[in-house]
């Protein structure tokens, strides 16, 4: 261990003697020299004579290899190896050599060898001002508040000049304005540094931004200069308040406008930037939420929209308030007002009410009388608002216009009759002047009530009415009925008889009606062949106050029942029997007329034609009887075998349905012919007073058979003129001159019709049921073939 500290420290000892032994040695053998010479002298320019001035030998210094050996210079300085002087190799620019440096100097060391010499040779490179001062950037960007005060200072970059001393930065200029001066701080070696000096208050809003032009200016002379575009933009300040773009919004706005239809934009500008200048808009404190609800506002682009219902007639104009307020640390808020009128749209029909006088009106009223009063109403305005009434039936009524505005009388204009009409829907159409027009519709109900201004009225005047004879008494044999257009007590009838001691009555005191039904009843039993007609009146009279009353004539008919036999005239009944005698010349011919039987029956119709048949005869080929007529004829001539007394028992028949019937005898006895004469002048004397009994008999059966018949055919000419025929009928009148009945007359009660029967109709004549069997109703053909036509 000892060993090797010794070593290391003897090693150390020898490095240090050597080191001093070089340095004595180097001091003892260099010198040194300095030279001035300026900067971006050209290439080859001398320096100075460095042999020369180092006394070397200059014959040596080829042979010694005299050079410069700082290879950083190198290239800077070159040495003539011939006469040892310096000169330029190359352009020299200071500031590049010497950057940083106050004095610029360039050392260079030369050696010689065999002897090794060094000696140092220093050159300061003076400066030229061949730089201009630039600053680091071409333009300078300043924000500047505009509430910053006077004499604020804000430094600005320095300028750089490559060269020194006075040849530097002397000084700066600002171009000319009213805002900024320029002040330099002088810093020593690190220059003078320029500061921007604001001695006026900035407003953004008259100049947004400062284009200032810094100069810098060094010592040379000429001088040199650089400049700096210094642009100052003004930091805006809340402190402008939101202006509107005018002094008064006013817009019109058409009512059911739809949602979302703009009403208007408003529009609010702030000088301020940023937001300090950004403005939104809102609804003013006092707009109530009803607005809220009608109006949105976009608080952006402030444009005010429909989002409600807008009804002219709930309000015809609103005003709304809006704020404008800019986004700065302390809003700044100004408000306007908008007023928004609504135009007024047709939206609205007419409203009708009706007060109505009373539920009913008598139809006795007058003309003029009111009924209604009716008002009209129309939310909307002007035009729109604007309404006529009308009555869009006819009707009787009309309206008539009030002094009040919208007010009208519903009045009769002409006479009322319930019975024609006693209800009415009037309606009033009310119609505006609006384009497109509404209108409304109501209907006024009038109900005419009832007076008693109508008779009662029967369904027939006069009435007719077919009784059969032998009717019940007591039994209701039939019915009239009135009516009475009007109503209630007024329509309510009740019949009585009229009464009085005329002759044309006197049969109404047989007679009864029920009061309320009208249903006749008959007190005793008619028989046609004492009574065939007669009339009476039946009054019908109303429950009205006054009440009416009106009186029809029943015709009444009474009909034929076969109640009677058949009479015997011919021969005459003696000790209740018939029979007579008839003598006859044995020498008639055929067909000779020996005697006729008569008779005759009461009834009329079927019930009174009368058939005749033979019962007995002695001889049926000598005689016959003419079934109609009831002659005897013979039907040959008589032999000398035939007896000379013949007898003949006759029947006579109605028709009725139950036939009733009479029997007669006749003796025929054959004379001689003279006897015959003989006994023809006796038969003839005693045949005349049979005949002026018969003769009385038939004028009596004649007389009311006509008087029947004209009464029937004045009946068929009322029912002809009052009805239309079902068919016509044929009245044909046969009546034979031997004083027999060949026809009846007939009523038929299902067609309320007369004809006229008798022993000439055919055999295919047929009697109808439900008529009593009494109607001969006549074949389809042999109507046609008649005339007849059934309609």
């Amino acid at each position: 261990m000892e060993q090797r500290g010794y070593g290391a420290w003897l090693e150390r000892y020898q490095w240090v003697a050597f080191m001093v032994a070089l340095v004595l040695f180097w001091s003892g053998a260099s010198a040194q020299i300095r030279y001035s010479i300026s900067e971006e002298l050209k290439e080859g320019t001398v320096v100075g004579n460095v042999a020369k001035d180092l006394g070397i030998e200059l014959s040596t210094l080829k042979e010694r290899r005299f050079r410069i050996v700082s290879s950083s210079t190198e290239s800077l300085f070159q040495v003539n190896q011939n006469d040892g002087i310096l000169y330029v190799n190359r352009k020299i620019d200071r500031e590049e050599v010497c950057e940083r440096s106050s004095v610029c100097l360039i050392n260079l060391k030369t050696v010689l060898e065999n002897p090794l010499e060094i000696h140092y040779v220093s050159v300061e490179v003076l400066d030229v001002n061949d730089h201009s001062p630039s600053f680091p950037e071409k333009e300078k960007r300043l924000e500047i508040s505009e509430s910053v005060l006077p004499g604020a200072r804000f430094q600005l970059l320095a300028a750089r000049d490559p060269d020194r001393g006075p040849f530097s930065v002397q000084q700066y200029k600002l171009s000319h304005n009213d805002h900024f001066r320029v002040e330099v701080k002088d810093r020593g070696e690190d220059g003078k540094m320029p500061f921007l000096v604001l001695h006026k208050p900035l407003d953004r809003e008259a100049v947004r931004r400062h284009r200032l032009l810094l100069t810098a200016v060094d010592g040379g002379k000429p001088p040199r200069s650089g400049t700096l575009e210094i642009s100052v933009d003004v930091l805006d300040v809340n402190d402008n308040t939101p202006l509107f773009t005018k002094d008064e919004y006013t817009v019109r706005l058409t009512e059911n406008a739809p949602l979302g239809t703009m009403v208007i934009r408003v529009n609010a500008t702030d000088l301020d930037s940023g937001l300090n200048g950004d403005i939104i808009y809102s609804f003013g404190n006092d707009v109530n939420s009803r607005l809220r609800k009608l109006f949105n506002l976009d608080t952006v682009t402030g444009e005010i929209t429909v989002t409600g219902q807008i009804d002219f007639e709930e309000k015809d104009s609103y005003l709304i308030d809006i704020q404008a307020s800019d986004q700065g640390p302390v809003p700044l808020t100004t408000e306007k007002s908008v007023i928004v009128k609504i135009i007024d749209v047709n939206d609205n029909a007419p409203e009708i009410e009706i007060t109505s006088f009373s539920n009913a009106i008598p139809e006795d009223s007058r003309p003029g009388t009111t009924v209604a009063l009716i008002s009209v109403n129309d939310l909307d305005s002007g035009l729109n608002g604007k309404v006529i009434c009308s009555i869009s039936e006819d009707v009787p009524f009309k309206l008539v216009p009030s002094l009040q505005d919208n007010m009208y009388s519903v009045v009769t204009k002409s006479p009322l009759d319930r019975e024609k009409q006693g209800h009415y829907d009037v309606t009033i159409v009310a119609k505006d002047a609006g384009q497109p027009s509404l209108s409304s519709i109501k209907t006024v109900s009038v109900v005419v009530s009832d007076v008693n201004d109508n008779s009662p009225e029967f369904s027939l005047s006069p009435y007719h009415f077919y009784v059969s004879e032998n009717n019940y008494p007591g039994a209701s044999i039939f019915s009239v009925s009135a009516s009475d257009r009007d109503i209630n007590e007024n329509a309510l009838i009740s019949y009585h008889i009229l009464r009085d001691s005329g002759e044309e009555n006197k049969w109404a005191s047989f007679l009864n009606i029920n009061s309320e039904t009208g249903n006749i009843l008959a007190l005793k039993s008619f028989d046609f062949e004492t009574l065939k007609t007669f009339q009476f009146q039946v009054v019908a009279t109303d429950s009205g106050t006054p009440s009416l009353s009106t009186n029809v004539t029943v015709n009444v008919f009474i009909l034929d029942q076969n109640d009677n036999a058949p009479v015997i005239l011919y021969p005459v009944s003696t000790n209740g029997s018939a029979e007579g005698v008839e003598e006859i010349p044995r020498n008639v011919n055929a067909g000779h007329l020996v005697t006729k039987v008569r008779a005759y029956d009461a009834d009329i119709g079927y019930n009174g034609w009368l058939l005749f048949s033979l019962q007995e005869v002695t001889d049926h080929s000598l005689f016959a009887l003419d079934r109609y007529t009831g002659q005897i004829r013979t039907l040959r001539s008589f032999t000398e075998t035939d007896e000379a007394e013949h007898k003949l028992v006759i029947l006579v028949k109605d028709n009725g349905n139950v036939s009733l019937s009479a029997t007669a005898t006749v003796i025929i006895k054959v004379v001689e012919p003279k006897e015959a004469f003989a006994a023809s002048d006796v038969k003839r004397s005693v045949k005349d007073e049979e005949e002026n009994s018969v003769t009385f008999y038939l004028i009596i059966t004649l007389g009311s058979v006509s008087t029947l018949f004209l009464i029937s055919i004045v009946v068929l000419i009322v029912m002809q003129c009052s009805k239309p025929q079902d068919y016509s009928s044929k009245y044909l009148q046969d009546v034979n001159n031997d004083g027999t009945l060949c026809h009846s007359i007939q009523y038929r009660s299902g067609d309320k019709r007369y004809m006229l029967v008798g022993p000439r109709m055919s055999i295919g004549s047929t009697i109808v049921p439900g008529g009593n069997g009494n109607t001969l109703v006549i074949p389809e053909h042999r109507r046609r073939a008649s005339g007849e036509v059934r309609s």
